[in-house]
């Protein structure tokens, strides 16, 4: 007989290797991160900013699937610490424009550092890395 409450075991959950394996890579991240005096989640709002450099609340929100109302805080902060700085667009005032600040540019030289030190903490094979990579993207676009 069929146990119907199989579906309701942790160990056939998706979502919790997910949220574990999650967990633990950003309290690996932690220590690094202190040093540039970053959170994780203004780690990767600074890692999208390094790259585009300006962008809108609702632009920077789609990369990092964050909402504005979990951005607002975190921009605040960023900005008082003096990384970015918010400005109302001229066209629209409803749209916050986001822009990095040359401090923010120079964190960059530090940060660098921490992709390689992450990838020394796991043990996993590359072409193994890559299919994850892979596949928690095509995860990731069906949300």
């Amino acid at each position: 007989m069929e146990d119907k409450y199989a579906c309701l075991k942790l160990e056939n959950q998706i979502c919790f290797p997910l949220y574990a394996c999650a967990k633990e890579v950003v309290r690996r991240y932690k220590p690094l991160l202190d040093k540039l005096d970053l959170t994780y989640t203004q780690y990767i709002t600074m890692m999208v900013m390094w790259e585009h450099k300006k962008l809108n609340v609702k632009e920077l929100g789609q990369y990092l699937y964050l909402d504005s109302g979990t951005l607002t805080p975190l921009l605040k902060t960023l900005e008082k610490k003096g990384y970015l700085s918010r400005t109302r667009s001229a066209d629209d005032e409803r749209n916050l424009i986001i822009t990095i600040t040359d401090k923010g540019m120079e964190i960059r030289d530090a940060a660098v550092e921490v992709p390689a030190k992450m990838g020394s903490c796991f043990n996993m094979e590359p072409d193994d890395a890559a299919t994850l990579y892979k596949l928690l993207h095509k995860l990731m676009a069906s949300f």
